[in-house]
């Protein structure tokens, strides 16, 4: 980087004193948000209710996937040596600083499985005599003794701790040299950080495949599709390019990238959003119509939920898979197919708040239904309904808050660009 280059945006470097009170206020939301979603986690278990539990559910759900998304656009940007994302992916590196913390708040959910008095109150098939529509119990189920080699309560922990780990990992190594590079500007980093994507784009798209099986998926353990890690990974990043843009565009317009993001970088964040979407609605639409053609009875059931309750009647889920359908797909989708939607800030930063909304609700509709029983009916079973809860808010937005702290105290420490990167030239004048 030129020595004029370097003395423009030197003062972009951290330590400025105005980062410190907003740091404090997502820290403060952070924790206010958090202990009210703990207290609904406490209460739903002393009531053995599992809907405020499945709202911590869904705060993690939330979090990780924009985390995950991050990491895997990390991952490659170095792997493709991405010269023009050198800014943004800076971004995305501040903001891996929070990964951690979601893995710590994921703990409760195992800590649930092993102390609680019923530890199948969100997994079912972690408790053997749980009472299942069909007049059986969990132990009975010939479907659950053919899975019980891989779901069960010591693999499902061994492999959380293995996949976090994994995640963990590859998120501290790349933050570590990368970091590392503004410090001493050695090339070594930069070798560095290109082998750790080759083996991490690997490793995490494993870690993230089989933890959506074992925390999403088994919720309704009768059920399997192959396509489900990539629904995840599409998923993942969606929102976390949403995230990113949204992330560039107050970072430009308070002054820390003024002058350094520009339009191109919107423009080609931009068409990045328009394939994952297109991606997602392939995959979403696949997964649909192979259970639909196959027609077999422990698949078609996961749809039939989403449609109908137990005595025929269109439920909630009907309207929000046709939501789905025409705003997490078709709008951003015909959005996005112009060029000026992907360059105007004020039309990027909607589309991407469109999506990560649309994003949370995707995973309502993949988390929240299930089968629940006894119930008086010919089918002995009851659909949960769709619903938004104060718990479901607390933990978005608590959590949202730590993860949000989390990447302004990493940019509080260091530099919001990588100025000693060997690609910052390109990537501030991109497509100049």
């Amino acid at each position: 980087m030129s020595e004029a280059t370097t003395k423009t945006y030197s003062g972009t470097m951290a330590g400025e004193g105005s980062k410190w009170p907003l740091q404090m206020v997502f820290l403060v939301i952070g924790l206010a948000g958090m202990g009210l979603a703990l207290i609904g986690l406490i209460l739903g278990l002393v009531n053995h209710d599992a809907r405020p539990v499945l709202s911590w559910l869904i705060g993690v759900a939330f979090w990780l996937s924009i985390l995950l998304g991050s990491l895997f656009m990390v991952l490659l940007f170095h792997l493709f040596d991405a010269g023009w994302s050198v800014i943004a992916r800076r971004q995305l590196e501040h903001l891996l600083g929070g990964l951690k913390w979601v893995a710590i708040i994921f703990l409760p959910l195992l800590m649930i499985t092993w102390f609680y008095s019923d530890p199948g109150i969100l997994w079912k098939w972690m408790n053997p005599d749980h009472m299942l529509p069909s007049g059986h119990t969990v132990a009975q189920d010939v479907l659950y003794e053919s899975k019980s080699a891989f779901l069960n309560r010591f693999s499902f922990t061994l492999q959380a701790f293995i996949f976090f780990g994994a995640f963990l990992f590859f998120a501290s190594m790349m933050r570590k040299h990368s970091f590392g590079l503004d410090r001493d500007g050695d090339a070594r980093h930069v070798h560095a950080m290109r082998k750790l994507a080759a083996a991490g784009i690997f490793v995490c798209a494993l870690s993230a495949t089989f933890g959506a099986i074992n925390w999403f998926m088994s919720l309704e353990y009768h059920w399997f599709s192959t396509m489900y890690g990539v629904w995840f990974f599409a998923g993942c990043m969606r929102s976390a390019i949403a995230v990113l843009l949204i992330i560039l565009f107050f970072q430009s317009s308070r002054g820390d990238l003024k002058g350094i993001h520009n339009e191109s970088h919107n423009y080609l964040l931009g068409c990045m959003a328009l394939a994952f979407t297109v991606f997602w609605a392939y995959i979403s639409f696949s997964q649909y119509f192979l259970i639909y053609q196959a027609n077999i009875p422990e698949e078609t059931f996961w749809y039939k939920i989403r449609h109908v309750n137990a005595d025929g009647a269109t439920n909630s889920w009907w309207w929000i898979g046709l939501c789905l359908i025409f705003c997490h797909f078709l709008l951003p989708f015909l959005f996005l197919l112009f060029y000026k939607t992907k360059v105007k800030v004020k039309l990027i930063l909607f589309v991407a708040s469109w999506i990560l909304v649309f994003h949370l609700v995707d995973l309502y509709f993949n988390i929240l239904p299930t089968k629940i029983a006894p119930a008086d009916n010919i089918l002995n079973y009851e659909v949960r309904q769709f619903s938004i809860t104060f718990w479901d808010l607390s933990m978005i937005v608590g959590l949202g808050g730590i993860v949000l702290w989390a990447y302004r105290k990493s940019l509080s420490e260091n530099s919001p660009i990588p100025l000693r990167d060997p690609r910052i030239d390109e990537s501030i004048h991109c497509h100049e």
